[in-house]
């Protein structure tokens, strides 16, 4: 009971003084899913006033999975002498043509995993089978992936493969902020990248483009005083990032979860649907890997990629629309029937919005 009065009081505490700092309209953008559906879950939304708008951004991994790498697995998993290894929210994400989930039921083996050291452990139990594992990701899953690589390569597992799609979420944030299109007066960064990779990556933010930036924690209060501390920088007219999850996330990061990266990783340009082709974005396995890289290992002829040009995902992963201005959203487009990656996962906004969304933002304003 006294834990609950506590909270209240902190909440009145943030929102009050979030509308005296606030003078003219803003629109602030998660980055992560999990704040996104935090966000929602908690009705933060309709907590703030009117001229404090949230946007989501492209923090959800299996959203800004484009249709090439999906139809590059999906040629992979109608190879009868290939297992597909790969996380359950991967299995409708639509690819051109068809999905993981449709191969699925017509033969190919596709199977769920919960890590890559779930796949690797397939592999050692289906010698006669190449497992593929889907790594897919920022940089929060990263690591273990490229710990698994290592664990291949030391206990000499020779049927073991990854296809990379991770990615790093700090060029996506650059990438964005260089597009003239994008209105957003302050970002809360990603409470579980930032453990791994620090506050560093992100300093362009306030220094390059001079927009104020927080890193926000995943319960409701971390997230109201991440809009609170972007509310001051705003009202001083400052650009800096600020910690707000420091009992989490550290100045430096995890240094020994960057070291595991850099050693099995290289940068390299990657596709994000919605952004195109970002330069340093994605995380290719580095020539000392090369055997355990799916492209370079097993070659793969897939079908001509295409994006469906009625599905405004990409639109929604750059915050300049809501998922109800896209007019598949809960016609066409359900978490049963998914017509675009937005729609796919739970951390997806367009899945938020259709679970969640009610009051000023589910109906626009």
């Amino acid at each position: 009971m006294v834990k609950a009065e506590i909270s209240r009081k902190a909440a009145d505490f943030f929102l009050k003084n979030i509308d005296m700092l606030i003078e003219k309209p803003v629109r602030f953008m998660e980055v992560c899913g999990t704040h996104t559906v935090s966000i929602f879950r908690s009705g933060i939304r309709q907590m703030l006033p009117e001229k404090v708008e949230l946007v989501s951004g492209p923090g959800c991994p299996v959203c800004v999975t484009p249709n090439d790498y999906m139809d590059t697995a999906i040629a992979y998993a109608k190879n009868e002498n290939v297992i597909i290894a790969t996380f359950g929210d991967m299995l409708k994400v639509p690819g051109t043509s068809t999905s993981l989930y449709a191969v699925k039921a017509a033969g190919a083996d596709v199977r769920i995993v919960y890590s890559p050291l779930d796949a690797l452990q397939l592999a050692v139990g289906e010698p006669a089978k190449k497992v593929i594992f889907l790594a897919v990701g920022f940089e929060t899953t990263a690591p273990l992936t490229a710990a698994t690589i290592q664990a291949a390569q030391n206990q000499a597992i020779e049927n073991f493969f990854v296809l990379s799609a991770h990615k790093w979420t700090n060029e996506a944030l650059n990438a964005l902020l260089s597009d003239p299109e994008i209105k957003v007066d302050g970002f809360l960064l990603p409470g579980h990248v930032c453990v791994i990779t620090g506050e560093e990556p992100f300093h362009f933010v306030a220094e390059k483009y001079k927009k104020p930036a927080v890193v926000a924690g995943f319960e409701a209060l971390d997230i109201l005083q991440a809009v609170y501390m972007l509310a001051k920088q705003v009202h001083a007219g400052q650009a800096k990032v600020e910690n707000a999850y420091k009992r989490v996330v550290k100045t430096q990061g995890n240094p020994a979860a960057q070291e595991m990266m850099a050693a099995v990783f290289q940068k390299t340009a990657a596709n994000w649907r919605g952004l195109g082709k970002i330069e340093n974005s994605g995380m290719a396995v580095n020539e000392n890997y090369a055997r355990y890289d799916a492209l370079r290992s097993i070659p793969v002829q897939k079908e001509l990629s295409k994006e469906n040009p009625a599905c405004r995902c990409g639109e929604v992963l750059k915050g300049n629309i809501r998922p109800v201005q896209c007019p598949l959203f809960k016609k066409i487009c359900t978490p049963e029937h998914p017509a675009g990656a937005c729609m796919v996962s739970v951390e997806g906004t367009c899945h938020a919005w259709y679970k969640y969304g009610q009051g000023r933002y589910h109906y626009g304003r």
